[in-house]
């Protein structure tokens, strides 16, 4: 969100449309890679919604000609692309990988989430504990 507010300050508004293009282009064509690991690696698991795997791979190779001619065409835009996507590792090694957080780290993202799902309507917010009700 910080990131696409600067691009906002910064660009106009068709370089911020290239850069989430390329960001979902890159994020759907890693999903449909997934479903084929996933199909290979683990055939018996429940799904579903099972489709031949002729669609995914057709998919894929649709996508891979997308992915490999936007890097051609814009290689700045999908360079800054992948840095906006790389932004998340920090947040994601401090947020799931850390495991012993320190008491107040939890608290920060717990009220920081707290706070994000009332700014969001997203889910009804269960700020504290269950002891201070």
């Amino acid at each position: 969100c910080l990131a696409t507010l600067i691009i906002m300050l910064v660009g106009d508004t068709y370089t911020l449309i290239n850069y989430v293009s390329f960001i979902n282009y890159l994020c759907y064509g890693v999903t449909i890679i997934g479903l084929i690991v996933l199909r290979w690696k683990k055939p018996k698991i429940f799904r579903p919604i099972k489709v031949n795997l002729l669609i995914p791979i057709t998919y894929l190779a649709f996508w891979a000609f997308l992915l490999v001619f936007s890097l051609y065409s814009e290689p700045i835009v999908c360079g800054v692309g992948l840095i906006i996507i790389l932004t998340g590792v920090p947040v994601f090694f401090l947020g799931v990988y850390w495991r012993n957080k320190p008491k107040c780290v939890n608290r920060l993202i717990e009220s920081t989430t707290c706070w994000g799902q009332k700014l969001c309507f997203v889910v009804y917010p269960q700020c504290g504990s269950a002891e201070e009700e």
